[in-house]
């Protein structure tokens, strides 16, 4: 082989690492999605969304079944308004619950979907009305010690 065609190999191997690398790393960040299943909307209002992103996972029972779609804040109530894209096999009832939820002490955070009994199931464009916001563990701490300093204070 000439020096030419190996030069040539070269570069293509390099591009192919790149494309693959780039590839990786769109798809780690959750940039990235191949699947275009069709899938529906529903909204979802949290006084606190914690670290909740857009394109974080919506999951049912620890299966992933949409994504985050668009997070807004509502200027009358001041409570966060989380568009959820989810699957369209897969259907939830009219009452079931959000909740901000978090995988591990530090992972992800993303929405946790519990299906409730009502048989009239979400629709595009539905409002999910029961909601639970995500637990900030400052505040619990704050919280824990002002009453630990509130029940010290009292005892003397």
């Amino acid at each position: 082989m000439n020096r030419a065609a190996i030069d040539l190999w070269v570069g293509v191997f390099v591009a192919i690492g790149l494309g693959a690398i780039l590839f990786l790393a769109l798809k780690v960040g959750n940039l990235l999605t191949l699947d275009r299943t069709p899938s529906y909307r529903v909204e979802a209002n949290f006084d606190n969304i914690g670290g909740l992103k857009l394109r974080s996972p919506v999951k049912a029972a620890g299966v992933v079944v949409g994504r985050v779609e668009s997070i807004r804040l509502d200027p009358k109530t001041y409570a966060a308004v989380v568009t959820m894209r989810l699957d369209r096999d897969y259907e939830f009832s009219k009452d079931t619950i959000a909740s901000i939820n978090t995988s591990g002490l530090l992972g992800e955070v993303y929405v946790g979907l519990d299906a409730g009994g009502d048989t009239a199931m979400l629709k595009d464009g539905d409002h999910i009305g029961k909601t639970q916001s995500a637990v900030v563990i400052e505040k619990l701490i704050s919280q824990f010690l002002f009453d630990k300093a509130a029940q010290g204070g009292a005892g003397k």
